[in-house]
């Protein structure tokens, strides 16, 4: 049998997080998803501008609207996820859960969507809308992933 570790003298402290209240946990988390969607909304803008400019190099105009296409998808996918994740801070896990399955749902219903009225059109390049959708998409993991790892937060809250 392993020893417990002792319980804090504020309840409110999370265990791991000595001398951390439940709020400045809260505050902590709120501030790294913050950091997320701004690097999100950073790379978006970026997807923009490069996918658009080398859209138009590679496939012309509808290069162009392949790319905005992409970008607008990319957004749509990567700022929602974070969005709705800083709408659950310090909610229970279940609630957070549901609320971050609901928006993927509802990501999955618009893209479907959009495939279908972009299907047969002829004024955008489906190779460049799908590789800039698909940098975001990684860009956007990429970019979670670090705002997650500078964020020291701890794992476990009691």
């Amino acid at each position: 049998m392993t020893a417990q570790p002792p319980a804090p003298d504020n309840p409110d402290e999370p265990a791991g997080a000595p001398g951390r209240s439940f709020d400045e946990v809260q505050a902590g988390e709120r501030a790294m998803l913050r950091r997320a969607m701004r690097w999100t909304l950073v790379l978006v803008g970026a997807l923009v501008v490069l996918g658009s400019a080398v859209g138009v190099l590679v496939a012309g105009t509808e290069g162009l609207w392949g790319a905005l296409v992409g970008a607008a998808l990319a957004a749509l996918f990567c700022a929602t996820t974070v969005w709705s994740m800083q709408r659950t801070v310090g909610k229970p896990p279940t609630v957070m859960a549901g609320v971050v399955m609901g928006t993927w749902l509802a990501k999955i219903v618009v893209l479907v969507v959009v495939l279908a009225v972009l299907r047969g059109a002829d004024f955008y390049d489906p190779y460049v809308l799908f590789v800039v959708l698909a940098i975001g998409a990684i860009g956007s993991a990429l970019l979670d992933y670090l705002a997650v790892k500078g964020a020291r937060m701890p794992y476990v809250q009691p």
